[in-house]
């Protein structure tokens, strides 16, 4: 597996990528309206362009294909990081937060955050990231459960 930038071609294939994972991973912990919510079957696709382009993206690539992204945007904030529902807890998603936290430290944040998924916060606590405060979000009519957490840095 090696990491690599985002580039605009590779739209599809992370969309596909999230749009199963969180239909698939993420069952256990929302239900079937909630995910249909967090991922609907169309893209947004100028919103997802401008989000991936504006923010330090990257993708973990194997055997041809992307099998994780996650991306970073101003001031520290881990907007996303996925794994492909079929690679997940092979290292990939550790990988790409590696590589996002290294960035953000470069940057100078003295902090990363993120809003974590209920199904995420144990691995985001594995990393050594603090729930701040749990919070209900309303999208799309539904309403999720996350968990605004942060990891201070070392800069």
């Amino acid at each position: 597996m090696e990491l690599r930038a985002y580039q605009p071609a590779d739209l599809e294939e992370i969309y596909q990528l999230f749009y199963d994972t969180v239909h698939s991973v993420n069952r256990k912990d929302y239900g079937l309206e909630q995910l249909d919510a967090w991922a609907p079957r169309q893209m947004d696709r100028p919103r997802w362009e401008q989000s991936l382009a504006d923010h330090e993206t990257w993708v973990a690539w194997e055997d041809g294909k992307i099998v994780g992204f996650g991306d970073l945007g101003e001031g520290g904030y881990l907007d996303r990081l996925y794994v492909h529902k079929d690679f997940v807890r092979k290292g990939i998603a550790s990988a790409l937060l590696a590589r996002l936290e290294e960035s953000a430290a470069g940057q100078g944040c003295r902090r990363i955050y993120t809003k974590a998924s209920i199904t995420a916060r144990p691995f985001f606590e594995r990393w050594g990231y603090q729930v701040v405060k749990p919070q209900e979000k309303p999208l799309r009519g539904q309403v999720f459960i996350n968990f605004v957490m942060e990891k201070i840095l070392r800069v």
